[in-house]
């Protein structure tokens, strides 16, 4: 196994997979650069949807295929947005990630301004199905867990950053530096138990201090 398609189109997700993963002996490429669409996810787990995915991804490039699927739950709000996280908000006029991003923010703002509970958590499954039929695939998941401010705070980052507090550090998700958020995410959870499984299964090495960019295809360079 020593190419990989990464069955997402969001930037932000592409970026941090890259550079987690960057260490080992593997080439990843993200789906559009194969032109592959993205999947439908029509499913109510975070699981099922990941796993629709990275079949999606292996039936369509023949490749092996890495799936996330991840979002915010919120406890006052019965685990919303979860699944939901990435349009829980209407589509903006103008489109655009960044543009959904704001609108979600917004929309889970006024959600929760009259609770006082504001606890959440981060979660994230990985699955990689080796080929569009494998009946094991390699399923990871973790949990970031945090409290939603009031005001978003910090420019890095994506999604629901802004408004992810991490209590023991008192900074959001957008307000910590690339290489911070890549030890402790729920992502970087996820991925780093992936590697693990990667390492011991496949006999996979670490191909030593690499870029990210020079792992990370991007189609639009």
């Amino acid at each position: 196994m020593n190419k990989i398609v990464i069955a997402t189109n969001n930037v932000g997700k592409l970026n941090e997979i890259a550079a987690i993963l960057a260490p080992l002996d593997i080439e990843i490429v993200p789906q559009s650069a194969l032109g592959v669409g993205e999947a439908e996810e029509p499913h109510f787990t975070f699981v099922e949807n990941a796993l629709a995915k990275a079949r999606h991804a292996s039936r369509h490039t023949g490749l092996p295929a890495l799936a996330d699927d991840s979002g915010i739950c919120v406890e006052a709000l019965n685990g919303e947005p979860g699944v939901h996280s990435a349009r829980y908000a209407a589509p903006p006029a103008n489109g655009g990630r960044a543009a959904q991003d704001e609108s979600n923010n917004r929309k889970l703002l006024a959600a929760l301004e009259h609770h006082t509970n504001r606890n959440a958590h981060y979660y994230c499954v990985l699955v990689l199905t080796r080929h569009a039929d494998d009946p094991q695939p390699i399923i990871c998941e973790a949990q970031w867990h945090g409290v939603i401010v009031k005001t978003p705070r910090g420019s890095g980052g994506f999604g629901y950053d802004p408004l992810f507090e991490i209590p023991g550090l008192r900074k959001t998700g957008a307000e910590l530096r690339p290489e911070e958020k890549n030890r402790i995410s729920h992502r970087a959870l996820a991925l780093a138990a992936l590697a693990d499984r990667l390492r011991a299964g496949y006999g996979m090495r670490d191909a030593g201090a690499r870029s990210p960019r020079s792992r990370f295809r991007n189609p639009e360079s």
